[in-house]
């Protein structure tokens, strides 16, 4: 595997790809890399006959006070993990090589589905997020990109993007990958103690309890957000930011009686790291 660092390189190995006639997958990171990205990294592999993983803490998407300076950024580990699940390429940029103008050209994706979940306490993030990812795709011209549903209304946001630009990509939607104890993976659960890494798996089990009484039939929206809620408040440690629902795909509002497919989401503090998770009813 081929670790490069500038646009010029990496134009370079896709200019070749396009000219052999190779299909390209890309899986985008911030690093920290998991078994959960490991998994998007193999599907690649099995889907396209050359694989890039990217690997930047993107600035553009973190407030100012968020974790940007103390995200974990492990890039020799990284590597190991990608070339282990089957990567060709590892793009690692710098941010002055993904952003050379302090006057940046944006994408924004606008409305309610950049509004809501994450994007209610977090307004730049999703613009930072579809700004990345739009070069990237530009960069490897991509056949197929992956994403995993734990990030589900980031998968949403890029699939309206995508929609929306005629953008020449497929993305990938893939399964959550969890801890043998149900824990979503996620490169934030390094900052977790080991009694807020115990406390955390109120998020799984709560949102197995709200699927096990979907498929009992509860179609009440308000009794399931409240069951996941009061679950995950018995927990002391637990500080909620949001449990709500939303439709999928899109993320449009749903009736007081689901209908469909629905997204029930949630994102909760342990101590001073906010974790997210999810389940998809129908």
């Amino acid at each position: 595997m081929k670790v490069i660092h500038t646009t010029k390189e990496l134009k370079e190995y896709v200019h070749q790809c396009k000219k052999d006639g190779k299909s390209i997958g890309l899986v985008t990171t911030m690093g920290a890399l998991h078994e959960g990205h490991a998994s998007l990294i193999q599907a690649a592999r099995k889907e396209n006959d050359f694989v890039i993983t990217s690997v930047f803490v993107n600035p553009t998407q973190f407030g100012p006070n968020e974790d940007y300076e103390a995200y974990p950024r492990t890039l020799e580990a990284d590597a190991k993990v990608a070339e282990a699940a089957g990567a060709d390429l590892l793009f690692a940029p710098s941010p002055a090589e993904m952003y050379p103008h302090k006057d940046m050209t944006w994408v924004e994706v606008t409305g309610p589905i950049t509004k809501v979940l994450c994007g209610r306490t977090r307004p730049i993030h999703f613009r930072g997020v579809a700004t990345v990812c739009t070069k990237f795709f530009n960069l490897t011209e991509c056949d197929r990109a992956y994403y995993g549903l734990k990030d589900a209304q980031q998968t949403q946001v890029l699939q309206r993007m995508v929609e929306d630009l005629f953008m020449n990509v497929e993305l990938r939607l893939m399964p959550i990958v969890r801890e043998a104890d149900g824990l979503a993976k996620s490169s934030r659960n390094v900052y977790l103690s080991k009694e807020e890494r115990t406390a955390a798996l109120v998020l799984s089990r709560s949102l197995s309890h709200a699927k096990e009484a979907f498929e009992a039939g509860e179609r009440s929206k308000v009794k399931l957000i409240d069951q996941v809620t009061k679950e995950i408040e018995s927990e002391p440690m637990s500080d909620i930011d949001y449990v709500e629902m939303y439709g999928m795909p899109g993320l449009p509002e749903v009736g007081e009686t689901i209908e469909g497919q629905v997204l029930l989401a949630l994102a909760v503090r342990f101590g001073k790291t906010r974790l997210i998770d999810n389940v998809i009813l129908g």
